[in-house]
C-alpha cells in the first residue's frame, strides 16, 4: 500500500524496459552508421574493379590469343578418332596393308607368299592366283613370271609354261633361283653372258670396258687389212686379162 501524498517511483522492470530500449535504439543507429560506410566501401570497390577491367579488356585487345591445352586434347582425340576409322578400313596380306577406299595395293619388293597349285596350271593361271593373294586388281597382261638366279640370270616364263614344273626342275632350294611376279615393262631379260659381270664393281667394269674396245680395234684393224690384201689382188688379176 501507497500513500496518496508519497511521491511515486517508478517500477523498476518500466525503468529496466526503457533503459533497453534506449540501448537498443543506439545500436540500431551504430549499425545504420556502419551499413552506411560499408555501403560506401562498396561503391568505390565497384569503381576501382571497373577501371581494373577496363584496363584487362584494353591489354587482351593487344595479346595474341591461343589455343587452350582443352582446344589441343580435344583435337588430339579427333585425330585418334579418325586413324581408328582408318585402321577399321585396312587389313593385312602377309603382313602388307590394303586400303579397300582406294584399291591401291603395291606389295614390296621380295614380298613372299605361298599359294596352292598343281602342275597343269599354266603361267596365266598361277598369276592370277597370285594377283588375288596380293588383292591387286590389275589385269594380269600387265604382269608376268620372271625366274630369278643368284647370279642375276632373269628369264620371263611363257604363258604356256607350267611353272610348278619350272621349280622342280630348278630343285628345292631358293638360293639358287627364285620365282618372282614382275610388271612386263620394268623387266628385261638377263642372258647368262651379261649376268657374270653384275656383281663386278664400277672401276673393275670400267677395266672390262676398256680391254673390250682394245680387242675391237685390233679386230677392226686386222679386218681392213685382209680387205685391202683381197682388194689389190684382185685389182691385179683383172689388169692381168685387161
Amino acid at each position: 500500500m501507497q500513500d496518496e501524498k508519497e511521491a511515486c517511483r517508478p517500477r523498476p522492470s518500466l525503468t529496466s524496459s526503457i533503459d533497453d530500449v534506449t540501448t537498443l535504439e543506439n545500436e540500431v543507429s551504430n549499425r545504420a552508421s556502419t551499413s552506411i560506410e560499408i555501403t560506401a566501401a562498396d561503391d568505390q570497390s565497384k569503381g576501382s574493379s571497373g577501371e581494373e577491367a577496363a584496363e584487362e579488356s584494353t591489354y587482351s585487345d593487344g595479346v595474341v590469343r591461343t589455343w587452350s591445352d582443352a582446344g589441343g586434347r580435344r583435337i588430339s582425340g579427333r585425330r585418334l578418332g579418325i586413324r581408328r576409322v582408318k585402321r577399321h578400313h585396312r587389313c593385312s596380306f602377309n603382313g602388307h596393308f590394303y586400303n579397300h577406299k582406294t584399291a591401291v595395293f603395291t606389295p614390296a619388293f621380295g614380298s613372299v607368299t605361298n599359294v596352292r597349285i598343281n602342275s597343269s596350271m599354266t603361267t596365266a593361271q598361277v598369276m592370277r592366283v597370285l594377283l588375288n593373294k596380293f588383292k591387286i586388281e590389275n589385269s594380269a597382261d600387265e604382269f608376268s613370271l620372271y625366274l630369278v638366279h643368284t647370279s642375276g640370270e632373269r628369264h620371263q616364263l611363257k604363258p604356256n609354261d607350267h611353272p610348278l614344273a619350272v621349280r622342280v626342275l630348278k630343285g628345292p632350294c631358293e638360293q639358287v633361283s627364285k620365282i618372282f611376279l614382275m610388271e612386263l615393262d620394268q623387266v628385261e631379260d638377263v642372258t647368262y653372258d651379261v649376268a657374270q659381270y653384275i656383281k663386278f664393281e664400277l672401276p673393275v667394269l670400267q677395266g672390262f670396258i676398256t680391254k673390250l674396245q682394245e680387242e675391237e680395234e685390233r679386230e677392226m684393224q686386222k679386218l681392213k687389212r685382209r680387205y685391202a690384201e683381197m682388194h689389190h689382188i684382185i685389182k691385179k688379176y683383172m689388169r692381168s686379162l685387161a
